[in-house]
C-alpha cells in the first residue's frame, strides 16, 4: 500500500496518514503479536507510531514503561530506527507523575533508555499539571529540543485557555513551540470541534492527531445490540450503544459496503479528512485489527457520504 505523508503541523515530520497506536503493546498483545502488528504496519508504509510511558501501569504487575519497551526492542530488531518517527508522552508513569520540569526531565531519559533510541520525534505533555505555571513546562519542553532529545514537542488533554498560554510563554521567551496536538475526537465525540481546541489548532497551525479515533472501537463495528465483544475495552466501548450510536453505526455500514473497505475505514477515513486533523490514531491487537484500519490512508470518500455520517453523528 502507498500513501502520501503528511506534514505535521510546522514541523519537519511527514508522517503517514494512520497513527499506530501503541497501548495494546505489552497489554492486550505479546511480544510477538507486538512484533507481528508493527512489522505489517511498516510493510504498509506506515512511520509513525504513538506510545506512553504510562502504558500499561493500569494492568496489575505492571510498572508502566511496557510498550515503550516492546516499540524499542522491536526498532532495534528491525534496525529501523531512522524510517520510523516516535511519539510518546510524560505525566501518567507511576515513578514520573506530572509535568514539573525536573519530572519532564527525568521522564524523558526514562523513555529514551525504554525506546533504545537517542532523541523522541514527538514528546507529549500527555496531561496538563494545573499546579505547573504554564511558563515552567513550555520552559522544560522546549530545553528538551535544545539538549537534541526531543525534536518536537506537543500537548494532549489540555483547554483551549491553558493551550494558548503556553504558546503565549513561547513568544515571550523564544521558547519552542509545540507542533501538533492530541485530543479526544471521533465521529461520537465531537466536543474538539466546539470547545476551542480545534480553533487553537487553526489558530496555531497544529496537526491535530486524534486519539480514541473508533471510540474504544465502537466505531469498527464489533459492538452491536444483544452480542457480546471479548475486549477489555468492552465497557467503555458499549456506552455509546444509543440511538445517536446505532444511526452512526447505519450510516457507516452502509458507506463501507458501497466502498467495500471495512467499518473502521470509513469511520478513520471521515476523521482524516476533518479541519486541522493530520493522522487519526487507532490501535490494533491483531494484524487481522490492522487490516480494517489500513485502508482509511486510501479511501476517498464522496462529499455526500462525508455529509451523511457528519449529520449522523449530530
Amino acid at each position: 500500500m502507498s500513501a502520501p505523508r503528511i506534514r505535521l503541523g510546522q514541523s519537519d515530520l511527514h508522517v503517514f496518514p494512520l497513527n499506530l497506536g501503541g497501548n495494546v503493546f505489552g497489554w492486550t498483545a505479546d511480544e510477538a503479536t507486538s512484533f507481528a502488528v508493527l512489522d505489517a504496519y511498516a510493510a504498509a508504509g506506515g512511520n509513525f507510531i504513538d506510545t506512553a510511558d504510562s502504558y500499561s501501569a493500569w494492568v496489575e504487575g505492571h510498572t508502566g514503561g511496557e510498550s515503550e519497551r516492546l516499540i524499542g526492542a522491536w526498532m532495534k530488531a528491525r534496525n529501523n530506527r531512522a524510517q520510523m518517527v516516535i511519539a510518546t508522552k510524560v505525566a501518567r508513569h507511576p515513578d514520573f507523575k506530572g509535568l514539573a520540569p525536573k519530572n519532564v526531565q527525568a521522564a524523558c531519559d526514562a523513555s529514551l533508555q525504554r525506546l533504545q533510541t537517542d532523541r523522541i520525534d514527538l514528546y507529549y505533555a500527555h496531561f496538563d499539571d494545573l499546579e505547573v505555571p504554564i511558563a515552567d513546562i513550555a520552559g522544560a519542553f522546549s530545553r528538551l529540543v535544545d539538549a537534541g532529545k526531543v525534536r518536537h514537542i506537543a500537548p494532549s488533554n489540555f483547554t483551549a485557555e491553558r493551550l494558548d498560554g503556553w504558546f503565549a510563554a513561547t513568544r515571550a521567551s523564544g521558547l519552542h513551540a509545540p507542533v501538533a496536538l492530541q485530543p479526544h475526537y471521533s465521529l461520537v465525540e465531537r466536543g474538539f470541534e466546539t470547545n476551542g481546541l480545534r480553533a487553537v489548532a487553526e489558530r496555531h497551525q497544529l496537526g491535530v492527531l486524534p486519539y480514541f479515533s473508533l471510540a474504544k472501537g465502537f466505531l469498527a463495528g464489533k459492538y452491536r445490540p444483544g452480542k457480546t465483544v471479548d475486549s477489555a475495552r468492552a465497557g467503555g466501548a458499549s456506552q455509546y450503544l444509543n440511538e445517536r450510536g446505532l444511526r452512526v453505526l447505519a450510516a457507516l455500514d452502509r458507506i463501507a459496503a458501497a466502498h467495500r473497505v471495512p467499518v473502521a475505514a470509513v469511520a478513520l477515513a471521515w476523521l482524516r479528512v476533518q479541519p486541522t486533523v493530520a493522522a487519526p490514531i487507532a490501535s490494533a491487537r491483531t494484524v487481522d485489527q490492522l487490516r480494517e484500519l489500513l485502508p482509511s490512508v486510501t479511501v476517498a470518500l464522496t462529499a455526500d457520504a462525508l455529509a451523511t455520517l457528519t449529520k449522523a453523528s449530530e
